[in-house]
């Protein structure tokens, strides 16, 4: 059983949900949201609220339940209220542009690098601080994990990109005599 599938999801003020055809959709102020939903789950919309079931009982059938009960309460939160994510770059050298909708990273390779932000996602830079904004938590998580794995904060100096607040894990360097 699944705790998070058990429970119902309200749906807010400005915000419609339609299933047809196998596919879930979600609009609301920010945008809409549409969702592929697997033939072993159920979901039903009556009076505000969404409720999801398992079609059979089985292991995955149960996995999915809790799943889809995330994607949807992420779906309705994130057309109403927009996902956000930070990253600082942090380096002697290090920096970033914005130049029409693509990041420049100078990371300390001998070339910059480029990197295409996606249509869906807003994207700001203020002193080697990105701000990433979208209505899909996936595409905005996905997005800042790409361009950490650019350049990851070393354990030395700790020069690299990082989100903000995290907390990187500094070694001592080697001891001279």
């Amino acid at each position: 059983m699944s705790r998070l599938g058990k429970k119902s999801i309200n749906i807010p003020d400005k915000t419609d949900v339609i299933i047809k055809d196998g596919v879930i959709t979600v609009s609301g102020p920010h945008g809409t949201l549409t969702e592929k939903i697997h033939p072993k789950i159920d979901i039903k919309v009556n009076d505000g609220e969404i409720n999801i079931l398992p079609v059979e009982s089985s292991i995955e059938a149960n996995a999915l339940w809790g799943t889809f009960a995330s994607l949807v309460r992420n779906m309705v939160d994130g057309v109403n209220n927009l996902y956000e994510k930070k990253l600082s770059v942090e380096g002697v050298g290090f920096k970033v542009d914005m130049q029409g909708k693509d990041l420049i990273f100078a990371l300390g390779f001998s070339h910059p690098v480029k990197v295409a932000v996606p249509e869906d996602l807003n994207v700001s830079t203020e002193k080697n601080v990105i701000s990433i904004s979208g209505i899909s938590k996936h595409a905005v998580g996905q997005f800042a994990a790409n361009i950490r794995a650019l350049k990851k904060p070393e354990p030395y100096k700790g020069k690299g990109i990082r989100y903000v607040g995290e907390n990187v894990r500094r070694k001592e360097g080697k001891k001279t005599a």
